[in-house]
C-alpha cells in the first residue's frame, strides 16, 4: 500500500483552528465526528461552545491530543486540554504568531503606520551602511 503524504487528519483530539463563525480565530478540539461533512468540536478553556462545526470551516493544525476518548464531554475535554498545555503550544507556534503579527499590524492607525515607516527606513540605511563599510574593508 503506498504511503501518504498526509500529516493531519480529521480524528478525535486533533486541535482545529476556526476560520468563520463567531468563534473564528479561536482553536478547539475535535470531540467526535458526525459525518463526512461536519464534526464536533468543543474548545472550554478558548470560549468555543460544543458544537456541531462543517469541515470546510476548520483548518487542522499539527496539534493533537492524546489518549481523547470518542465523544468525550466538556470536562474530559478540558481537563486533557490543559494537562497538555495546547494553548501554550499554540501560542509558541509559527501559525500563531503569524496571526498575532497581522493581528497587530491591522490594528495599526496611520500614525503608527507612519512609524514603522520611518523605523523602516532607519533599519535600511543602518544594513546599507554596515554592507558599504565590509566591502570598504
Amino acid at each position: 500500500m503506498a504511503e501518504s503524504n498526509f500529516t493531519r487528519f480529521v480524528e478525535v483530539g486533533r486541535v482545529v483552528l476556526l476560520k468563520a463563525g463567531p468563534s473564528a480565530g479561536s482553536i478547539a478540539v475535535i470531540a467526535e465526528i458526525i459525518d463526512h461533512n461536519r464534526a464536533l468540536i468543543d474548545g472550554p478553556s478558548t470560549g468555543v461552545p460544543r458544537q456541531a462545526y462543517p469541515y470546510k470551516h476548520l483548518s487542522l493544525t499539527p496539534l493533537k491530543l492524546t489518549k481523547l476518548p470518542r465523544g468525550a464531554g466538556t470536562g474530559i475535554v478540558k481537563k486533557q486540554f490543559e494537562q497538555e498545555a495546547v494553548s501554550a503550544k499554540w501560542e509558541k507556534s509559527a501559525w500563531a504568531q503569524k496571526r498575532a503579527a497581522v493581528q497587530k499590524r491591522r490594528e495599526l492607525n496611520d500614525f503608527g503606520r507612519f512609524k514603522l515607516t520611518i523605523l523602516k527606513k532607519q533599519r535600511r540605511d543602518g544594513v546599507r551602511k554596515a554592507l558599504k563599510k565590509a566591502k570598504k574593508a
